[in-house]
């Protein structure tokens, strides 16, 4: 589970603002989303929940942990596929897996079965032994998502993990991200694409310049903005349809 309270990031000698205040909570077993127009705060949010930022105030929990005291400890309860993928291109899909098995720790048989598994459930056979330079968005994807699960967190950070996907992957990848809930994992999503947070989320935040416009499930938002459609609500809610990609 994780609890974000009163986040706040400011950059440029704190004269941009990127989030202000900024509270939600993502349980075990259910996918939040973090949705928002592209600007809106939801990868500085991420960041600050995976250490890479630190906040300017506020506090974090991710399972009873503070990021802020024990820094090494939350990398290892948390899988991260960040916005950059940041593969080596010169490494294997299987040995960048590899790498961050060994990383974490893990002994070269569990590494090994690991790997094994997400080859099978990501149907990554034909490529796991390429060099990643030249791979495809989705087998960059791949690769990513299996790097960030290899040590078997219990909770997993995806930021806009379907951008440049095609139809077959992106539906593959939601299906995936349906098992993890399944296993009762806290997954936290950010995306600005309506759908996938219509088809996958069981609670969504709405982030707008920075801040929560609003949050809840689907349900919850829609009859909060009086509208039919959660496209329709989240651009009530945000007050604007400026950023908008359905």
């Amino acid at each position: 589970m994780i609890e974000a309270k009163a986040l706040r990031k400011t950059f440029n000698k704190g004269k941009v603002v990127a989030v202000d205040e900024v509270s939600f909570s993502a349980r075990d077993g259910q996918i939040t989303g973090l949705l928002g127009p592209n600007g809106a705060g939801k990868t500085t949010t991420l960041r600050m929940l995976y250490t890479l930022l630190k906040p300017d105030s506020g506090g974090i929990k991710v399972d009873g942990i503070d990021p802020a005291a024990e820094p090494l400890k939350i990398k290892r309860a948390l899988g991260v596929v960040p916005d950059s993928r940041g593969l080596y291109d010169r490494l294997t899909a299987r040995e960048n897996i590899r790498y961050y098995g060994r990383l974490h720790g893990l002994d070269k048989a569990t590494i090994e079965r690991r790997i094994d598994e997400f080859v099978r459930v990501l149907d990554m056979g034909e490529f796991i032994d390429r060099k990643t330079d030249g791979f495809s968005q989705g087998q960059r994807v791949k690769v990513a998502i299996a790097r960030a699960l290899i040590h078997d967190p219990r909770t997993v950070l995806l930021d806009e993990p379907s951008n440049g996907l095609d139809v077959m992957t992106t539906r593959a990848l939601r299906e995936f991200l349906r098992q993890l809930k399944s296993q009762g994992r806290c997954v936290v999503l950010s995306t600005h694409i309506m759908q996938e947070v219509a088809a996958l989320c069981d609670r969504i935040v709405i982030i707008a310049h920075g801040r929560v416009a609003a949050e809840g499930t689907a349900d919850e938002l829609l009859a909060r903005s009086g509208e039919k459609t959660l496209e329709d609500a989240f651009v009530k809610l945000i007050g604007s349809d400026e950023g908008l990609l359905a």
